[in-house]
């Protein structure tokens, strides 16, 4: 099978990237609006992109049917700010249900029954029932298309569950992490075997 992405429509290319594209880890971000309304939208078009300076980029798009804005990204906008919690399993539910179509003055964790949990270096509240919760300022916010803008998200600080991460040696427990990933559709994939993979030493070259 081959496709020239030039001769297919944009709704067909989604379709093929994030089919193959997988697992992709889940963004569920945390804004807060202008009048102090906060909101919660998960992404997967998601990932960290440096450590020198931390950096996380996150795709984000219109909202279907019109070229308006998500709340997510007019937030960003406005305030600069954001808080990537990221989800496992016990979170799966939730973050589903932050998906939903809400109105710009429902606040999603309330509807999802989530928890605000207070940043320390930014305004913007995570979610206490996150694992994993990253907080961000905008580092660029580029728009590409009127339906698409690309964020990049400076990290200023991470916050995890206790059990999550060792405090001396940063090493990750999967036995107390379970993270999901995004396939396609309603479909998602939970992290459960890990196996180590060394890379191999090239063969020495001897000396002339």
């Amino acid at each position: 099978m081959f496709k020239d992405f030039s001769a297919l429509t944009p709704r067909d290319r989604y379709k093929l990237l994030v089919a193959t594209v997988i697992p992709r880890p889940i963004a569920l971000v945390t804004t807060k609006s202008t009048t102090g309304v906060l909101n919660a939208a998960p992404f997967s078009f998601f990932n960290i992109f440096s450590e020198d300076p931390a950096l996380a980029i996150l795709g984000m798009d219109a909202r279907h049917g019109d070229d308006g804005l998500k709340d997510t990204t007019q937030n960003i906008l406005d305030t600069g700010e954001l808080v990537i919690n990221l989800v496992d399993r016990d979170l799966a539910e939730a973050m589903a249900a932050c998906a939903a179509s809400l109105d710009p003055d429902e606040d999603e964790l309330v509807f999802a029954g989530l928890t605000p949990h207070a940043s320390r270096i930014i305004s913007v509240p995570g979610i206490a029932e996150a694992p994993v919760r990253l907080e961000c300022t905008v580092f660029e916010m580029r728009q590409i298309t009127p339906q698409r803008h690309l964020c990049l998200a400076e990290i200023h600080a991470l916050s995890a569950r206790d059990g999550v991460l060792d405090p001396d040696t940063f090493r990750v427990s999967l036995e107390n992490y379970h993270p999901i990933g995004r396939l396609f559709g309603n479909s998602y994939a939970e992290v459960k075997d890990a196996f180590e993979l060394p890379v191999p030493n090239p063969p020495r070259k001897e000396a002339p």
